[in-house]
């Protein structure tokens, strides 16, 4: 098998942790066995669901939108993102985005090839 090309399309899913994700490179999508890589769309004036992903780690990377990733337990460090930062979080490590009065757009990958399947919702009082 040779490369894959995706190409970009209108739509995409809504992620358990929020946002909508555009489908991108995916065991489902090109049969990876090791990473994913998605553009995550979030909406102004936001918080996503706290979470943490089972087993695996992510790379985000800030195309547009300035906002915060909130992480660690109990969520208490706060971050500034701003356009072209770039963010490594741990497996099992806790976050969530919020965002303020402008959309963000990011890229992440992450070490599960099927994204959703590590996806671990945190209650508000569990992180």
């Amino acid at each position: 098998m040779g490369c894959v090309i995706l190409r970009r399309e209108e739509g995409g899913y809504e992620g358990k942790q929020g946002g909508i994700f555009t489908e991108g490179v995916s065991a489902e999508s090109v049969g990876s066995k090791g990473l994913c890589l998605h553009v995550l769309h979030i909406p102004a004036n936001s918080k996503g669901e706290p979470h943490l992903h089972a087993g695996h780690e992510s790379a985000i990377y800030v195309v547009n939108g300035t906002h915060e990733i909130w992480h660690g337990e109990g969520l208490a460090h706060h971050d500034t993102l701003c356009p072209g930062d770039m963010v490594y979080v741990p497996a099992n490590m806790p976050h969530m985005p919020v965002t303020g009065d402008e959309p963000v757009t990011v890229v992440v990958a992450r070490t599960d090839p099927r994204e959703q399947e590590s996806v671990h919702l945190l209650s508000p009082r569990e992180p």
